[in-house]
């Protein structure tokens, strides 16, 4: 090859390598560029112990979406496919004595943006000198039904029809059936009434406590007055917040039963524990029984004590059911690392309460209690 053929050679092959670095520089400064923009009115929302409600507007050069990562946190969004929109926030009260923090995340394009949420704790109210609270607790829920109605805001009613669950045979409701109350507080006590309606359904109640925040950990307590017959069933359990059982389905979830009893064994009360290793479906289930003198007679304390090391049960001081945590970071062994919330309910027959039959002549049945309590650790955070 000539030496004018090389030099001309030379020449292309040096044109050809600088396009080709130029358009590799303006590919990579390009990746590097977000691929829209945020504008958000605020960064910051902060809430008292009540909780609330507060907006932010959202200004995109596209389409955008958001997300948060906490339970006790709901959003709505509109706009989301235009340049300016809206997401409202609305915070749950937060029972507990502990501050807590969320993370608001919003995305349009590569581009990401974040509002900070915070909640005050709850002040402690002054405790009254008759409610005993155990060493290095503190109250941060109670009802004492010293009222004459359920109070709405903590209490919530399951409205489901006979058969809904364990084949037991009440519909749960909300509001009188033939002027008869499911739930009525007087006289300083909740009453939980079970009853034969003119239509010849039996009707009960089932109310939950803070279903959508709950609690982890604590001592969780109730004074309660069981019922009376054949076909009864009534229960204090818990179980977990915001659970969706499509993706994580009971008794992997995971239930924790304070207290049980069913009426063809009088006095009998018994506590348990429910998850994937360990349930009655399948005879691995972690249960304890006693027999409780004048349970049906009279009130007794029914209490819960749950920690990241165990659950234990006790029936007026004495210890009943003792799980230890395994620590073996299992979902099927301890489910029992999330907020559960409360729940009250008095069934009618069933797969355990009918497991004699049932006797209406016992009818109408009233589950009363006195008060339910729960207690937090002071030195641990319940978040």
């Amino acid at each position: 090859m000539n030496l004018r053929k090389l030099m001309c050679l030379s020449t292309i092959l040096f044109f050809f390598s600088t396009v080709l670095a130029a358009c590799s520089d303006n590919g990579d400064k390009k990746s590097d560029e977000p691929s829209g923009s945020l504008t958000l009115s605020t960064e910051i929302l902060n809430f008292d112990s009540d909780g609330g409600s507060a907006s932010v507007t959202v200004e995109a050069s596209r389409e955008w979406d958001a997300s948060c990562d906490a339970a006790w946190v709901k959003i709505s969004k509109s706009g989301t496919l235009d340049r300016s929109g809206r997401i409202d926030v609305t915070v749950q009260e937060n029972t507990t004595t502990s501050p807590r923090n969320a993370r608001l995340t919003i995305l349009s394009g590569s581009v990401r943006a974040n509002v900070s949420i915070s909640q005050a704790a709850k002040t402690p109210e002054p405790v009254d000198p008759s409610i005993d609270v155990p060493e290095g607790y503190s109250l941060v829920w109670h009802d004492e039904f010293d009222g004459d109605a359920l109070d709405s805001k903590h209490w919530r009613h399951e409205v489901k029809s006979a058969g809904w669950v364990n084949n037991e045979l009440q519909n749960y409701v909300s509001s009188p059936i033939d002027g008869n109350p499911v739930t009525e507080v007087s006289d300083g006590s909740l009453k939980i009434n079970c009853f034969k309606a003119k239509n010849g359904k039996i009707y009960s109640g089932r109310i939950y406590a803070h279903v959508n925040e709950g609690w982890k950990y604590g001592i969780m307590e109730a004074r309660i007055k069981l019922p009376k017959g054949r076909g009864t069933w009534p229960a204090f359990w818990m179980m977990p917040v915001n659970n969706d059982f499509s993706t994580n389905p009971w008794p992997r979830c995971g239930e924790i039963d304070i207290m049980e009893e069913v009426g063809y064994h009088p006095n009998y009360t018994s506590s348990s524990i429910h998850c994937e290793s360990y349930n009655h479906v399948i005879g691995t289930q972690k249960t304890a029984e006693r027999y409780t003198a004048g349970a049906e007679d009279d009130f007794h304390v029914y209490r819960l004590e749950w920690t990241a090391d165990y659950i234990r049960t006790y029936v007026d001081g004495n210890q009943l059911l003792y799980f230890p945590n395994d620590k073996a970071n299992k979902v099927q062994t301890w489910p029992f690392d999330k907020p559960f919330y409360i729940i009250l309910n008095l069934a009618w027959g069933g797969d355990w309460g009918g497991n004699q039959g049932t006797d209406e002549s016992k009818l109408p049945a009233t589950l009363q209690v006195d008060y339910v309590r729960v207690f937090q650790n002071n030195l641990v955070s319940p978040d």
